[in-house]
């Protein structure tokens, strides 16, 4: 499904070179739920956002579906990204003045798909979350928990096969952390979308079927 192979990515800082990963190579298959962990500038949002198609690597091959998409450009970037990814952020980036369902409807919109398939995916991942009952509030009129479910809607919303999570549950309590990890095993399972996490959250991590352990930018442990 995903392959990387050999992945490097070189920052220039001054007259240095930083080498944020070292040659990554790793596979990851359709329907798993994975997670890189490692301390901070270990790699592993750099990781994150060359398997997103936010970066591009330095050297090394990056695969989905046997499509080499290391070298491609901007415009194919971001056609890829529509294909084949959905996002979830720590921080939701909801709209504030959208609602529930304005925001969740947003990368169809961006999509052009018609307006009556656009409803009809819309309601049905927001009533997939939990939130039918929320789909007129706007995220001010909502809980943390609430917002992050908004953000997992948004990204199901293009049925994508992969979906990126960076620390989903970093600004969650205990409890609602739990309850957004058992959503996003559900949906993983049925599904078979891939989840690629980036957290340090050990409840999180129990769910996982894989976790990589990422230091200086090199795999150091799988699990």
């Amino acid at each position: 499904m995903l392959e990387l192979i050999n992945v490097k990515k070189r920052y220039k800082m001054g007259a240095s070179d930083i080498w944020a990963l070292k040659g990554i190579s790793m596979t990851i298959k359709q329907g798993e739920f994975i997670s890189f962990m490692g301390p901070s500038g270990s790699g592993k949002t750099t990781l994150l956002n060359i398997i997103g198609l936010l970066d591009t690597p330095t050297e090394g091959g990056y695969l989905i579906n046997g499509e080499e998409l290391s070298a491609v450009n901007h415009k194919q970037r971001y056609q890829y990204r529509g294909r084949y990814l959905g996002f979830i952020f720590q921080n939701f980036n909801l709209i504030p003045e959208l609602t529930v369902y304005e925001n969740v409807e947003i990368p169809l919109l961006i999509a052009g798909t018609p307006a009556d398939i656009r409803r009809e995916r819309v309601v049905k991942v927001i009533e997939e979350v939990g939130l039918g009952d929320r789909i007129k509030h706007r995220p001010n009129e909502l809980s943390g928990g609430q917002m992050q479910r908004v953000s997992i809607a948004r990204a199901l919303v293009k049925n994508p096969p992969i979906i990126i999570a960076d620390e989903p549950t970093a600004n969650l309590d205990y409890e609602t952390s739990l309850s957004i990890i058992k959503l996003m095993k559900q949906l993983n399972e049925e599904h078979n979308i891939t989840f690629i996490f980036a957290t340090h959250d050990q409840n999180l991590i129990d769910y996982m079927d894989r976790v990589v352990y990422i230091r200086d930018g090199s795999i150091v442990e799988k699990s």
